[in-house]
C-alpha cells in the first residue's frame, strides 16, 4: 500500500478524507480553531494519545474530538498494520452546522464531559461509513446536495447514538474543549516516550512556557522528573515481572534498550540484569 490521500470539500473546507498509507510515525494533529472531527479505521489499527487518555481506535471503534492537540501513533502490535493503515475523517465546523441546520451554536452552553471519546461503530455508522467511502472513491458522483445530505445524515446518527439532549447542544459542545489539569496531562502520559517538545504541544503551551510551568509545580525539570519516573517504574517491574528488559524499556517510556541501560545503571548504579538478579 502506498500512501493516498483523497478528499471531498465543501466550500473550499475539506469535510471527508480518506488517508491509506503503509506505516507512519507518530503524528501530531494540532489544534484548530472552531473544528470538531471523527474518524473511522478501515484498517488496521491506531493509537490516539490526548492530553489525559490513550484510545486504540480499529474498525469497530471510531472517534469523536473537538478542537485541541493530539497524536495519531502506529500500533504496538506490528500485526494489525502489516497491510497498510486506512482511514476516514469527517470535518465539522461552526459556519458548516449553520448552513446545514441553521443553528447559532452560540445560543447554547452546553458542554460535554470529553474532549475525545471513543464510539461503538453500529451498523447504521457502519452502512454510514461505507457510503462516504463509495463518494470517496467516485468524486463524479459529489455535488453540494449530496454532501449536504450526507452530513446531516451523519450528525442524526451521532446524536442518537450519544443520547444528546438536543441537536443544538450536541453540535454546540463539539466546539467548546474543556480544560485539562496540567498534572493530570503529565501523569497520564509519564511512561510514553514523548520529547518534552510533545509533550508542550498536548499541553497546549511553548515549549519554555512547558518547562518553566513543571519546574513550578514538580520542582524539578521536565526531564530529570520524568527519567527518575519511568526508572522507578522500570524498577518494580524487574522485580515484580518475567518481562524481557527489553519490553520493560519501551513499556515505561524509553525509545531504545540502550539508552534505558545507561540510564538505569547510572541512576541504581548497576545494570538492570543485575538489579534483577539481586
Amino acid at each position: 500500500m502506498s500512501f493516498k490521500e483523497k478528499v471531498i470539500t465543501y466550500k473550499d473546507r475539506i469535510v471527508f478524507i480518506k488517508l491509506s498509507m503503509p506505516f507512519f510515525n507518530r503524528t501530531l494533529k494540532s489544534y484548530v480553531e472552531d473544528e470538531a472531527c471523527f474518524m473511522f479505521v478501515n484498517k488496521g489499527e491506531v493509537g490516539v494519545r490526548t492530553p489525559d487518555e490513550y484510545l486504540k481506535l480499529n474498525r469497530n471503534t471510531a472517534m469523536i474530538a473537538k478542537c485541541l492537540n493530539y497524536f495519531f501513533e502506529p500500533s504496538k502490535n506490528k500485526e494489525v498494520y502489516k497491510d497498510g493503515v486506512e482511514s476516514v475523517g469527517i470535518f465539522l465546523y461552526p459556519s458548516l452546522v449553520k448552513d446545514l441546520f441553521d443553528l447559532d451554536i452560540s445560543l447554547s452552553n452546553h458542554q460535554n464531559d470529553y474532549n475525545v471519546k471513543q464510539v461503538q461503530v453500529d451498523l447504521m455508522l457502519d452502512n454510514f461509513r461505507q457510503s462516504i467511502d463509495i463518494l470517496l472513491e467516485n468524486p463524479e458522483l459529489v455535488d453540494d446536495g449530496i454532501i449536504k445530505t450526507k452530513l446531516k445524515e451523519f450528525v442524526q446518527l451521532l446524536i442518537k447514538s450519544q443520547n444528546a439532549p438536543s441537536q443544538l447542544d450536541f453540535l454546540a459542545a463539539l466546539f467548546k474543549p474543556n480544560e485539562v489539569e496540567f498534572k493530570k496531562v503529565i501523569q497520564q502520559n509519564a511512561y510514553a516516550n514523548l520529547t518534552i517538545k510533545e509533550l508542550a504541544l498536548l499541553t497546549h503551551l511553548s515549549e519554555s512556557s512547558f518547562k518553566r510551568k513543571f519546574k513550578e509545580i514538580f520542582n524539578n525539570s521536565p526531564k530529570k522528573y520524568l527519567t527518575e519516573k519511568k526508572l522507578k517504574r522500570a524498577a518494580e517491574l524487574l522485580k515484580s515481572s518475567s518481562d524481557r528488559i527489553s519490553e520493560i524499556a519501551y513499556d515505561v517510556g524509553f525509545d531504545s534498550v540502550s539508552t534505558f541501560n545507561r540510564n538505569f545503571a547510572d541512576f541504581y548504579g548497576k545494570s538492570p540484569s543485575n538489579y534483577r538478579l539481586n
